[in-house]
């Protein structure tokens, strides 16, 4: 190889990798999957904790056969967390287990998402490491994706806070657009909101602070589990550390968003951007993972490797919500033995399905169908409905669109039925594209670049790193509030009513009114709420 040839080479290594890199911090990828995953995991805890609400104290409480003093022995050795250890008080029990409830359902409707995820995170590990005995499966992946979503911006779509920026962004341009002497006499104001999300935030403030506090107190009691450098999520960082660390990190992000939105904010965006990419390759690692290691392990397996696996659990009461149908279907010797090597062969041929975006949708199809019926047949509705939640880190883009779209016209019919009898309707902000969406992997590498070969490895060939689709100009803006955002004529026809309008108008108006009610009270101040 010649000089000339290798710095051509060295040239192109760089370009490559320069290019990577921008792409993975320049834009938070696929914020529609990321929210269907938040939507998907926060509702399947919060059901399955609604249903459990009448034997909570059997299984996680202290009227359980698991006794406190075992669960806090086993988690000596193990080094698990959990704020039920901390007392064995009925009450301190029923405050964890309500704020795990109140956690999941904010969480799913896009509530502060970051702050949420974060208490989503705590009130599963308190529950699932209080009894490590309960659970069906499902209960795994919900604790794997629960430290995984603290990570990502999973509110950037269909939340609540999404709404809310675009709110900010329609008044801060309202404000603008108003004529000079109105400018003059609202300056004040019109300072405060020029940059959308960067106003008074009382209730975020007020969050913020009691959070801290309660951290605070639990670490001058010394209560068991908040450790500074050992027996935390990560090697040499204990829990005491990572939750002082995720409160400070809340805190210095919304004093840049307030003080400092030129490099300041710039550069913590980037970092932000790039930890929910990271966060989000390895969801697509683990959903992979899953599958990888359930296949090959079945393969070895003599009930599945004659075939006739799926006939057991057929005929367990355990098992049989509809004993009948089991029967009838148990007796079809063909039909078991082609679900059981059928299930096998896509587990196994998942994985590899990735870079085929035609197949990989095919076996995406089926894996949904597989743990619809599971949840249907077995009766194990929460495994399948966690499982289905992972799957749909894999779903297309525009399936997601088109999916949200009916929803909000459904939305749309209901909103009319109430204009046509005289009931107050809110109207909705349009949704606006935020960033390049995770979808379909090599498949549009191959379709751009002649098989693949072209691209950066590792960025192009995964599910979450395809360049723009055809039509699209390159990366857009998020939806959750790190720029300025295009403007928005505050006069003309309304824009029509997206996706995100489907969380719902009723639930927003009743939490931000709640919240907003709450602290002026406490305060005696007309409260804006905005994003922290």
């Amino acid at each position: 190889m010649t000089p000339k040839t290798a710095t051509t080479e060295e040239t192109r290594v760089e370009r490559l990798i320069g290019r990577g890199f921008a792409r993975v911090t320049g834009s938070a990828l696929a914020p529609y999957q990321t929210a269907v995953i938040r939507i998907g995991f926060a509702a399947t805890w919060f059901l399955f904790l609604l249903r459990e609400w009448p034997n909570r104290l059997s299984l996680y409480g202290p009227d359980g056969p698991w006794s406190l003093d075992m669960a806090r022995r086993l988690l000596a050795n193990n080094h698990a967390f959990s704020v039920l250890t901390w007392s064995d008080g009925r009450g301190w029990f029923e405050f964890v287990y309500a704020a795990a409830l109140v956690s999941s359902a904010l969480l799913m409707l896009g509530w502060r998402t970051r702050t949420m995820s974060v208490l989503f995170m705590i009130g599963v590990l308190s529950l699932q490491n209080r009894s490590v005995f309960v659970g069906d499966g499902g209960d795994n992946v919900i604790h794997l994706m629960s430290i995984y979503l603290v990570l990502t911006r999973c509110g950037q779509v269909w939340s609540l806070d999404a709404r809310r920026a675009k709110r900010a962004a329609r008044r801060a341009e309202a404000r603008r657009a108003g004529d000079q002497e109105a400018d003059e006499r609202r300056a004040g104001d019109q300072q405060a909101v020029a940059r959308p999300g960067t106003g008074p935030d009382l209730p975020g403030i007020i969050l913020w602070s009691v959070l801290g506090l309660a951290l605070a107190v639990a670490q001058s009691l010394g209560v068991y589990g908040l450790t500074w450098f050992e027996h935390g999520p990560f090697p040499q960082m204990g829990w005491a550390l990572a939750l002082w660390g995720l409160w400070l990190i809340h805190g210095v992000w919304w004093a840049v968003r307030r003080y400092a939105p030129g490099e300041p904010r710039t550069v913590l965006d980037a970092l932000a951007k790039l930890a929910h990419n990271g966060a989000l390759l390895v969801i697509v690692c683990e959903v992979c993972l899953i599958y990888a290691t359930a296949g090959w392990y079945k393969i070895q397996g003599s009930r599945w490797q004659d075939g006739t696996a799926v006939f057991y659990p057929m005929h367990l009461n355990y098992f049989s919500p509809w004993p009948e149908l089991s029967q009838a279907l148990g007796d079809n010797g063909l039909l078991i033995m082609l679900i059981s090597y059928g299930t096998v062969a896509v587990q196994v041929a998942f994985p590899f399905t990735l870079f085929n975006r035609r197949l990989k949708n095919v076996l995406l199809v089926v894996m949904i169908c597989e743990h619809l019926s599971i949840a249907f047949l077995l009766g194990l509705p929460f495994f399948s409905l966690a499982m289905v939640a992972a799957d749909a880190v894999f779903l297309p883009t525009n399936f997601l669109k088109w999916l949200a779209a009916r929803i909000s016209a459904v939305r749309d019919r209901l909103l009319n039925r109430g204009r046509d009898r005289g009931l107050p309707v809110d109207p909705a902000p349009a949704l606006s594209d935020p960033a390049p969406a995770l979808s379909d992997v090599a498949a549009t590498a191959q379709g751009s670049g002649g098989g693949g070969g072209g691209g950066l490895p590792g960025v192009r060939s995964t599910p979450y790193g395809l360049p723009a689709q055809p039509g699209q100009s390159g990366q857009h803006a998020p939806a959750e509030p790190t720029g300025s955002p295009a403007p928005t004529a505050p006069h003309g026809p309304a824009a029509p009513r997206t996706g995100e309008a489907a969380i719902g108008t009723a639930v927003e108006a009743a939490v931000e009114a709640a919240v907003g009610t709450v602290v002026e009270t406490a305060v005696g101040t007309p409260v804006e709420i905005v994003e922290a």
